[in-house]
């Protein structure tokens, strides 16, 4: 890789990774030995959630975010699983769900308590059934809420609407393949899935190395790309840029990154071999910032670069290096990053031989630390969905709603009512004027339960 683009002139050229200390990350965790080429961790500001080691199921970690240094080793579990945990995903608009999948083909979605997990839990809120093999991928929709997309080894990708009773499968879809040496065509399987930032096109990656864009409304596979000088693994939409990101291998078996025009993979529109190392490389992109991170799994180091829409597209900024590989890697939304100290990213690496889990903040170095930046944190994607599932099934693409991240900018609720909350808040009011138990009343345990809610939603129980 050349560092000829390490002399340009930006904002970004002194980024510098930050380790946290052992105090300050979370020590004992039983990190899953699967080798499932998958993130096993997800993080939002309120919990991160970590697939562990089990035996007779799946089960995963759920701890609050603050809850760092040595971890009980009996700390409980989520892990109502009857097979190993392959895939977790906090749901964007909601930092008290999250959706896990596993080998015993289902798919469940999870309400964690606002005080965290306080004893093993094993009755989910609700099961999908709709698979026939594994469950490897989950993705929830960018903008939509309460749409989840699920990829198993059955060659199936199913779009939920997990608001709906019985759970419907929308619109599923399967990539065919044309192979030269059968008669006829096949299916396979998928490796990565990457939403457009409004949620209106797929892509995705499978076992046959192309890349391919998809309407994730109806299936329709809209481009392909040739595998002749790249076999792709992991596929990323790179927001606001209008430009696709695959990793994956050359022909020489060098790891390799690609840059494509999402409306036409015929051609690349950069490419470059990076080393010759044999861990898939995971892609992780800031839009606010245009920065690019490229992490392998069993590397130790993280590559840095910022983006352009014009050539020569990506320049290289830094490079961290640790001794200790990771497995696998969070990420901190924008909203739950410290601007105290100018920190623009921030990963969560498990590191398997250590049993850690160490925070790695990516700061740009300023002199009036504990200022707002507002160059390096401008209007960037909430947790609030901007529209229904209805909505989006309908044809109806809306962008991400947008929040500041300025201290005291007046953002009202960040943390949205559910409908169920509401109709819960309207009851609470009532029973300010209730004078006695009656028929009805609430008793202590739904008042502290009303309690819990209340917090959520903003609301006072008196």
């Amino acid at each position: 890789m050349s560092r000829r683009s390490s002399f340009r002139c930006s904002k970004f050229r002194h980024v510098f990774g930050k380790p946290a200390t052992k105090g300050r990350s979370y020590d004992g965790v039983p990190i899953t030995r699967g080798v499932h080429d998958n993130h096993y961790c997800s993080v939002n500001p309120r919990f991160m959630a970590v697939v562990t080691e089990s035996t007779g199921g799946g089960s995963f970690l759920v701890l609050p975010i603050h809850h760092t240094g040595r971890v009980d080793p009996q700390h409980p579990r989520v892990c109502g699983h009857s097979g190993q945990v392959l895939d977790i995903k906090w749901k964007p608009f909601d930092d008290y769900c999250i959706a896990s999948c596993s080998e015993d083909c289902t798919v469940k979605i999870w309400d964690i308590p606002v005080c965290g997990v306080q004893q093993d839990l094993t009755r989910a809120r609700k099961t999908l059934i709709g698979h026939s093999r594994r469950v490897g991928l989950i993705e929830w929709h960018p903008t939509a809420e309460n749409l989840l997309l699920s990829s198993a080894y059955d060659y199936k990708v199913l779009l939920w609407d997990v608001s709906q009773e019985s759970a419907l499968i929308r619109f599923p879809v399967r990539v065919v393949l044309m192979p030269v040496h059968r008669r006829y065509p096949s299916e396979t399987l998928l490796l990565s899935v990457s939403f457009n930032s409004n949620g209106s096109r797929l892509a995705v990656t499978s076992k046959d190395k192309r890349v391919r864009v998809l309407d994730p409304r109806t299936g329709k596979v809209l481009q392909v790309s040739s595998p002749k000088s790249h076999r792709a693994s992991k596929v990323l939409y790179l927001g606001g840029m209008k430009l696709l990101l695959s990793t994956g291998s050359s022909p020489w078996h060098h790891r390799h990154i690609v840059l494509w025009d999402p409306d036409d993979l015929s051609e690349p529109l950069y490419e470059e071999e990076l080393d010759g190392a044999g861990g898939v490389l995971f892609p992780f992109y800031d839009p606010d910032t245009h920065m690019l991170y490229l992490a392998g799994k069993g590397d130790g180091n993280i590559r840095c670069y910022e983006l352009s829409a014009e050539k020569p597209y990506l320049s290289f900024l830094m490079e961290y290096r640790s001794l200790l590989p990771h497995k696998g890697l969070g990420v901190m939304p924008k909203r739950g990053l410290d601007m105290n100290i100018c920190e623009v990213f921030r990963f969560y690496r498990l590191i398997a031989v250590k049993d850690l889990v160490e925070p790695l903040s990516m700061i740009v170095p300023r002199k009036q630390s504990g200022v707002f930046q507002e160059d390096l944190y401008p209007m960037t994607a909430g947790n609030q969905a901007a529209m229904t599932a209805q909505e989006w099934l309908s044809g109806i693409n809306r962008g991400p709603v947008l929040m500041s991240l300025e201290p005291g900018t007046g953002v009202t609720n960040p943390y949205p009512e559910t409908p169920a909350e509401r109709g819960l808040a309207k009851q609470l009011s009532s029973l300010r004027f209730q004078t006695g138990p009656a028929v009805g009343a609430a008793t202590q345990t739904n008042l502290d339960f009303m309690n819990e809610v209340a917090h959520r939603t903003g609301q006072t129980v008196v």
